[in-house]
């Protein structure tokens, strides 16, 4: 069924309507101005109803317009010099070497613009598409991704700079953690000193992301940090718990802890920056006060749309039973 058709239906149902309440009140229901219907009734009644089928308009003929042969020399002429504006198109044909045809700048915008070819950039492609030989398309690259297959498998662990708060005895970190299969997030608020977190610090929040795993029947089997200095082999892997494999990621490559990077980010907007522009004094209690509730919600209620998650919350995969779940 065409737009036509469902238009015409739409007006036959006016009609139709108008014979059992009446033309006010049919025209008020489907939205026609009744001066329209009553433009419409007499010719109804000469020319029967198919008259209210929506009619073909053919294209209006300017007395301006250029003539095909015309239009096609202009374009060749822009096709063959990519480079020239409409400007210099007009001035060029103009010449004599060009046959002297007598065309405004305007109109030659005006052609370049219904044939597609109005900017330098769209000539110049379609003269590259027509010299380039042909290549077959190409298959869509697979999305790239980690292959885990359950809560505690991998974890991502990173380090994020909140700011300097007046009054605090330094910068104000956040150390975040976050399971790759359920996307469920742990995060810390520490002040650290002018070097940035400590490797105790940084092993703390392993250590209780392990104990919330184990709690929940899973197993902390891998955890996977950048090169940082809180992350080093001896002073971080040294205190991880017993069976807990540390992986560093290859310098200069980011993207291989992505999960965490993207809750760094998601934190970012959804927290601190709310938090930073409702707040009249910051202080790191109350931030942190503000980053437990939040990781409550991001954890049990916030629906998550990724490749594992399909629209659960991280808890419903880490806790498959509700009773499992700490108090």
């Amino acid at each position: 069924m065409s737009d036509d058709d469902v238009l015409y239906g739409y007006r036959l149902r006016l009609f139709a309507l108008a014979g059992e309440i009446g033309v006010r009140a049919a025209c008020r229901t489907m939205g026609v101005h009744h001066s329209t219907y009553y433009r419409w009734k007499p010719q109804v009644e000469r020319a029967g109803l198919e008259m209210l089928r929506p009619r073909e308009r053919r294209r209006p003929q300017m007395p301006n317009q250029l003539s095909p042969l015309l239009e096609q020399r202009l374009v060749a002429f822009a096709l063959g010099h990519p480079g020239l504006g409409p400007k210099r198109i007009s001035a060029q044909l103009a010449r004599p070497e060009w046959g002297g045809l007598i065309v405004s700048p305007n109109g030659v915008y005006k052609t370049l613009v219904r044939h597609g070819l109005n900017t330098r950039a769209k000539r110049l492609a379609l003269v590259a598409g027509y010299r380039a030989t042909y290549e077959p398309p190409r298959e869509a690259e697979p999305e790239p991704h980690i292959n885990v297959e359950r809560p505690g498998e991998l974890v991502g662990l990173d380090c994020f700079f909140v700011g300097r708060l007046h009054g605090s005895a330094g910068p104000l970190w956040q150390i975040t953690a976050i399971d790759c299969y359920s996307s469920y997030g742990w995060a810390d608020l520490v002040v650290c000193p002018p070097a940035g977190p400590t490797a105790g610090q940084t092993s703390k929040l392993a250590r209780r992301v392990a104990a919330e795993l184990q709690q929940a029947g899973w197993r902390l089997e891998r955890v996977l940090t950048d090169n940082g200095n809180e992350f080093g082999r001896r002073a971080f892997g040294e205190r991880l718990p017993a069976r807990v494999a540390h992986t560093q990621i290859r310098s200069g490559r980011p993207q291989t802890n992505g999960h965490v990077e993207r809750l760094h980010r998601t934190i970012l907007e959804e927290c601190w920056r709310p938090a930073f522009a409702r707040f009249l004094h910051v202080r790191s209690r109350g931030l942190k006060r503000h980053l437990d509730d939040y990781l409550r919600y991001y954890n049990h209620e916030r629906a998550h749309t990724g490749r594992l998650t399909r629209g659960h919350t991280p808890a419903d995969l880490v806790y498959p039973a509700r009773k499992m779940e700490p108090r």
